[in-house]
């Protein structure tokens, strides 16, 4: 991991740290306190190593080198799974994430994160994937047009895109008149329009089926509300329209590449990160490195 990411990571981290302590109960201090234990995870998360490696002395190097004693690993792994350090991620997550508000063009997309066969992870299922099928969890992503990741969720590899996405949408801002959110045809449901139209905006996807073939039955016109079927005319009326603004969906392709495409990056779930808690928690550590990264390159640019 590069020197100045790593510095606007410790940054926020001890900073939001410094408010968790003044927000909590009173109680004693503990011995290794709160952003050393959030430091040492997310140093562990951007070497792709488990939670016991942080654990060494020997694996710091001048980029991040604690000065004090480091925790043993029970004691460590108990810090972590602490409601002090969710909270932190938290936080940290929101800030360099930014802000809810909703940009002229958002994405919908998911990410498949596959377990091995031989996986005896009771909550991974097996769902569809590129190819065949596969068992696992999905990433499930709201982003921006800037490339930032601020809405995201981790669900069973079988659970619909659909479902996901409302969940997702219940959390975003109102959209304005002008806002589109792109998709692949996964999310081309009458609910998954209905609740976009719902908060001002527009989902644009292709439309399932052959062209026409969900404008010939009356009812189901009346079912499936008036934003998809603003869609089926657009589809119908100026083809290559639609075309040409659903192109730009491939930018979501693209920040799921950078996400994935580093040293560090997400590129799948390693054998010790199972079950739902510890996967959220490692995606989570990804998109947080992955927004440090995006900061710094940002502010490089506008110095140049």
């Amino acid at each position: 991991m590069d020197r100045e990411s790593w510095r606007v990571v410790l940054n926020v981290v001890k900073r939001h740290s410094r408010r968790v302590i003044r927000s909590a109960p009173r109680q004693r201090r503990p011995r290794f306190a709160d952003w050393l234990v959030v430091a040492m995870f997310l140093w562990a998360v951007a070497h792709d190593r488990a939670q016991s490696w942080a654990c060494d002395r020997r694996h710091y190097n001048g980029i991040f080198r604690p000065r004090r004693r480091l925790p043993g690993v029970s004691q460590f792994n108990r810090r972590v799974n602490g409601w002090r350090t969710r909270v932190i991620l938290q936080r940290v997550h929101e800030e360099l994430a930014g802000p809810l508000t909703a940009t002229a063009l958002s994405y919908l997309d998911g990410k498949p994160l596959v377990v091995g066969v031989a996986s005896k992870d009771p909550d991974a299922r097996r769902g569809h994937v590129l190819g065949g099928y596969a068992r696992g969890y999905k990433l499930h992503a709201w982003m921006s047009e800037d490339r930032r990741i601020p809405l995201w969720c981790v669900t069973p590899l079988s659970a619909g895109e659909p479902t996901a996405a409302h969940a997702l949408l219940a959390h975003v801002s109102e959209l304005s008149e002008r806002s589109l959110v792109l998709a692949d045809q996964n999310y081309d449901t009458h609910d998954l329009h209905k609740r976009v139209d719902a908060r001002n905006g527009r989902l644009l996807v292709h439309p399932k089926g052959p062209p026409g073939s969900d404008s010939r039955d009356p009812s189901n016109l009346r079912q499936m509300g008036r934003a998809r079927r603003e869609l089926l005319d657009v589809a119908q009326r100026t083809p290559s329209l639609l075309r040409m603004v659903h192109v730009r969906r491939v930018n979501a392709e693209g920040i799921f590449g950078n996400l994935c495409g580093y040293g560090g990056g997400l590129t799948g779930l390693p054998p010790w990160v199972r079950r739902p808690y510890r996967v959220r928690r490692w995606v989570g550590a990804k998109i947080i490195l992955y927004h440090a990264r995006l900061r710094v390159r940002r502010n490089q640019k506008k110095a140049a």
